[in-house]
């Protein structure tokens, strides 16, 4: 049985690709700095500790062959663009990616998988909310738009650079705006799809919900199944990336918004305010992952939604009966 680390494993994709792993025959050690919030981890071994400690690094990487370091410092436009926490964001994620790396070539792991970001693209390429340039090889000369983004392409280079030099097996995928249940939904850290079925699911019928910016600008969301089935299959292939691994659906924040309220039968308005936007435009580009794994994802957008907002739904349900107070927070676009 393969024996396989899981970074992250106590946050929401992490927690869902544990799930994955095991359903495939894997033997999964999990770590992360927190338990999982909404399930019990299915991880056959889970450790608690911040992958930022070398001690704790060293520990999760003992007896492993394979590694997904999805362990990062990140959340929605309201965590990322505010310039706040820009210091935290490349010091944790940054020493994650150098500890794994170190740490795994010497205790003899086989193969990396990096998760990066569409983020790394450059900002004068997604002006146009009509016409944003994502194929892989635009991301030079890079100009990302937050200092998450240019931690993500240093960490890209960083995990190329031991495989040059160290001859280690790695594969780098650029996640385009990956949603999905038992993720963060609200507190400030939660991503546009999460953000907009929180206040649709709050907000009383004829009442109204706050959008960042004009909402023309554009994005295209992928639901968690299709990430995960696009993660292990360029895994297993000889193509180490970078490569896109998102939806081609592009939709304005105003499209996802009313398509939302549209699933929950309400009636509700739009106010457009102030807040942190991030690039106008932005779409993933599948057309090397067509190439190089015969595969790109294809579900529609509207379909997994549903599933989000029936599952934050839930939860508001669930805080309000815990008599949790919450706050309805202003919805921009991340990625």
């Amino acid at each position: 049985m393969k024996r396989v680390l899981v970074g992250g494993a106590g946050g929401f994709i992490g927690g869902h690709l544990v799930k994955r792993l095991k359903a495939e025959g894997f033997w999964v050690r999990g770590a992360d700095i927190k338990q999982h919030e909404y399930s019990p981890s299915k991880a056959d071994e889970f450790l608690v500790g911040d992958l930022c400690d070398p001690q704790i690094a060293r520990a999760a990487l003992e007896n492993v062959e394979d590694v997904y370091p999805l362990a990062a410092d990140m959340g929605g436009a309201g965590y990322i663009f505010t310039g706040e926490h820009d210091a935290a964001v490349m010091r944790n994620s940054a020493t994650i990616n150098l500890n794994i790396l170190e740490f795994g070539r010497q205790a003899g792991v086989k193969r990396f998988f990096y998760s990066s970001s569409a983020c790394i693209y450059p900002e004068y390429n997604q002006l146009d909310p009509d016409n944003p340039k994502c194929d892989e090889q635009s991301a030079y000369p890079a100009a990302p738009d937050s200092e998450y983004g240019w931690e993500k392409l240093f960490s890209e280079r960083l995990y190329l650079a031991y495989m040059r030099n160290y001859g280690l097996k790695v594969r780098i995928a650029r996640f385009h705006n990956i949603f999905g249940p038992e993720g963060t939904w609200d507190g400030g850290r939660e991503k546009v799809p999460a953000a907009i079925c929180r206040k649709v699911s709050q907000t009383p019928e004829g009442g109204e919900i706050d959008i960042w910016g004009d909402g023309k600008q554009t994005r295209s969301f992928l639901y968690i199944d299709e990430c995960l089935e696009g993660v292990r299959r360029l895994m297993e292939s000889a193509f180490a990336g970078p490569v896109n691994i998102g939806s081609e659906e592009m939709v304005t924040i105003n499209q996802l918004a009313d398509m939302v309220i549209d699933i929950a039968q309400k009636k509700l308005s739009l106010k457009h305010i102030s807040g942190p936007l991030g690039v106008r435009g932005r779409n993933s580009d599948n057309r090397l992952i067509r190439e190089k794994l015969g595969w790109s994802p294809s579900k529609p957008l509207r379909e997994g939604m549903r599933k989000m907002y029936d599952w934050v739904s839930e939860q508001v349900t669930i805080a309000r009966a815990q008599g949790q107070v919450e706050e309805v927070a202003g919805v921009g676009a991340k990625r």
